[in-house]
């Protein structure tokens, strides 16, 4: 693959085994890049093959990690190109380039639209940082259309030929071969829903929670497994026990591997609110054909097969629940193969390197 510059590094804020992180590296993967954290996870981290060269700048905070970045960023030459994805670290780095420190090429991906998934002096925050840092900045990667309307309805000062629409990547054929693995503590022997993400307000685990209890009376046996830690573990746990629920929905908190749930959950569900793009629906769909995934981003209604439903919605998620349920297909489509095949690492790679090309 051409990877264009003498160098590729991919800078994170911390390797914690989250959306945008799993898209860095697979990246980093494909071009055969080094991986750059500013502070290393406290628990369980990226699985990062011993192939791919990584360092991290900070065991402690991120701000020691951005003080440590700003050295390392010295050695890059005008031919090598950094990438990340996080707007903070984006904006920073763009600064950076913008006053001739940073001498090499910048990509920077948008991991969630900041624009409207904030409101207040948060949003004016991000507005700030991204007027100081985006201008120098060589190419924007967006995940779906909408993404890049907002940004840019919001940021008139890019130039529109500098943000690509690029959606994330899946390595169907790696997570088809962790889902392999048997389920433990129990679970496989288990009837279940699945859903997984971090436990915050965006993931929408409340609407699920109550759209599982609608649905309880008619599949009695089934559980209800959310994979995932987060603050709102506490608020998830009240929910579950006022609805009487607390032998039925389960938080599992952060699991390693989540393929195996996905492969052997009778539906897997995406229930969030706002995403920039659920890399998890992904997942699901290579190792299931029971999905459904709320419209929480732009490009889920184009997706083939998975059942779509309205956010912020309980009853209409029991119902799309409740009919996949009833299809009793377990295995992914050819559609959906085709489409995940067209999500391929080396694809999303190469685009992204052709598109920083032109700007030449």
């Amino acid at each position: 693959m051409n990877t264009i510059g003498k160098k590729m590094i991919f800078i994170s804020l911390t390797d914690a085994p989250n959306g945008a992180e799993n898209v860095l590296l697979m990246m980093a993967t494909t071009v055969k890049g080094e991986m750059c954290f500013l502070k290393k996870h406290a628990f369980t981290g990226l699985k990062i093959s011993e192939g791919i060269s990584k360092r991290y700048l900070s065991k402690k905070t991120i701000f020691w990690g951005f003080v440590k970045l700003i050295p390392l960023l010295r050695k890059y030459k005008k031919d090598d190109v950094v990438m990340s994805t996080h707007p903070y670290l984006n904006a920073f780095l763009g600064f950076l380039k913008r006053i001739g420190y940073l001498r090499s090429k910048l990509i920077v991906r948008e991991c969630t639209s900041v624009f409207t998934r904030f409101t207040g002096i948060k949003k004016r925050i991000y507005q700030i940082i991204y007027r100081m840092g985006y201008p120098a900045v060589d190419l924007v990667v967006c995940q779906t259309a909408l993404m890049k309307i907002q940004l840019f309805d919001h940021n008139r000062f890019l130039s529109e030929h500098k943000i690509l629409v690029q959606p994330n990547p899946i390595d169907f054929n790696k997570i088809i071969a962790k889902s392999a693995q048997p389920l433990i503590n129990g679970d496989a022997k288990l009837d279940f829903i699945c859903s997984a993400g971090r436990l915050i307000p965006e993931k929408g685990f409340p609407i699920l929670i109550k759209a599982f209890k609608l649905i309880q009376q008619e599949h009695p046996k089934l559980k209800l497994l959310v994979l995932g830690e987060g603050k709102e573990r506490a608020l998830l746990t009240n929910i579950i026990q006022e609805n009487n629920l607390s032998d039925s929905v389960f938080l599992k908190g952060q699991i390693d591997n989540p393929a195996p749930y996905f492969k052997q959950a009778k539906l897997c569900v995406v229930s969030s609110i706002k995403e920039g793009f659920p890399n998890v629906l992904l997942e699901m769909m290579s190792v299931n054909n029971a999905v459904v995934s709320t419209l929480c981003a732009g490009g889920i209604s184009e997706i083939p097969a998975i059942g779509k439903v309205e956010i912020n919605n309980v009853e209409a998620l029991a119902e799309a629940m409740g009919k996949k349920l009833k299809q009793n297909q377990h295995q992914s489509s050819e559609i959906e193969m085709q489409y995940l095949y067209s999500r391929r690492p080396e694809i999303f790679a190469q685009s992204i390197l052709n598109a920083l090309q032109h700007q030449n």
